[in-house]
């Protein structure tokens, strides 16, 4: 719901940084790999319990996440690096209820696995769109310039982030805020249906 107003605010800093990894000639896929491997990090010091290690390890991830897209549209995009961009970024979402529930199974394994399972119906619906969308030519206007057709809701990258820090702030409260995202993505989903659906089927077969 926020993704555009964040990279609006974000975009002066993150390209001033990619310009001088460009510059020291660091590539977009290794920033993705570092990102990915800082959000392991994150993922191992949570399942520890280590709560705000896990928090900053997860903030610097996430930093990375954005500077590999900022790199990339300063050098080239590719189809290679868009594939990997998405595939580590569904695995570092799916990694951190995973290592919540890992470091507190009695009380966090069923938020967990509700949280995951309500991340398939959200990243289900988001890839099968994009992946029509590419095929019929549609085009993105609200985030031009990315690897697929971001479809919009209620839970994208920014509110996911968020969620994720507060759990790491407040990990008592991991059931209640697990359930509520869950619902969110929930919505989130049957929104992206209904209208995904509808798009798709007003333009007709091709």
């Amino acid at each position: 719901m926020f993704d555009r107003q964040a990279q609006a605010l974000l975009r002066p800093v993150l390209n001033a940084a990619a310009g001088w990894l460009v510059r020291a000639g660091v590539g977009a896929d290794a920033l993705s790999w570092l990102g990915f491997a800082w959000g392991l990090a994150a993922a191992v010091a949570i399942a520890w319990q280590a709560w705000w290690l896990g928090l900053a390890l997860l903030l610097v991830s996430r930093l990375l996440d954005g500077l590999d897209g900022s790199v990339a549209r300063l050098t080239r995009l590719t189809d290679a690096g868009g594939f990997l961009d998405i595939t580590l970024d569904f695995l570092f979402y799916a990694a951190i209820p995973l290592a919540f529930a890992v470091a507190n199974p009695t009380a966090n394994a069923l938020p967990a696995a509700v949280l995951l399972a309500s991340f398939i119906g959200t990243g289900s619906s988001f890839l099968a769109f994009a992946a029509l969308a590419e095929k019929r030519g549609l085009a993105d206007t609200a985030l031009p310039g990315k690897s697929f057709y971001f479809l919009g809701g209620l839970t994208e990258a920014t509110e996911t982030i968020a969620v994720f820090a507060a759990m790491c702030v407040w990990p008592a409260y991991f059931a209640v805020l697990a359930y509520g995202f869950a619902l969110l993505c929930a919505i989130t989903t049957a929104m992206r249906i209904v209208w995904g659906h509808g798009r798709l089927k007003d333009r007709g077969p091709i």
